[in-house]
């Protein structure tokens, strides 16, 4: 059964290329899979019991993406996506914030040889992944978190981002 989903997206900068309707496709389809997938709940404490998520998807340019990193991680420079985790509320809905910046998306891309589509669905689900407690700080965490990504972009026809 599908998450409700609250979804609210900001173009802090213009993103045409990814309208409303596909990235509400790829949180949910991100939402759905990690939550249904029993193997990577186990651990993951913050997705006990979630029903539903308000999350806002917000694309800034670059100038407020160095500000966010600076500000919150201390690190003076922007970055290709942001994620604030809230955690779930008593009534079982998951809360965050996502921050995709623009330029670095762009870039990125371009540098890597990817579509941007591709490259802006796999920032996307790294930060709804984020959001649900998964990490990449550790190994295993890592490894984890990667492997559900690539799964998940697997099934939207886009191929592994690690490689």
């Amino acid at each position: 059964m599908p998450i409700d989903l609250s979804l609210s997206i900001q173009y802090a900068t213009p993103m045409p290329e990814l309208p409303r309707w596909r990235l509400r496709r790829w949180v949910q389809r991100t939402l759905d899979t990690a939550l249904a997938d029993e193997t990577s709940a186990a651990g993951h404490e913050s997705q006990t019991g979630i029903s539903a998520a308000t999350l806002t998807l917000r694309f800034v340019d670059a100038e407020e993406g160095r500000l966010l990193n600076q500000q919150f991680r201390e690190r003076d420079y922007a970055t290709n996506v942001l994620t604030f985790e809230y955690g779930v509320d008593p009534g079982g809905t998951l809360a965050g914030d996502i921050v995709l910046c623009v330029p670095v998306l762009e870039a990125e891309a371009k540098e890597q040889g990817k579509a941007l589509l591709d490259h802006a669905a796999h920032l996307t689900v790294h930060g709804v992944l984020h959001s649900l407690g998964y990490d990449h700080l550790e190994p295993d965490e890592a490894q984890a978190m990667e492997a559900l990504e690539t799964r998940i972009l697997a099934a939207m026809g886009i191929a592994n981002p690690y490689f």
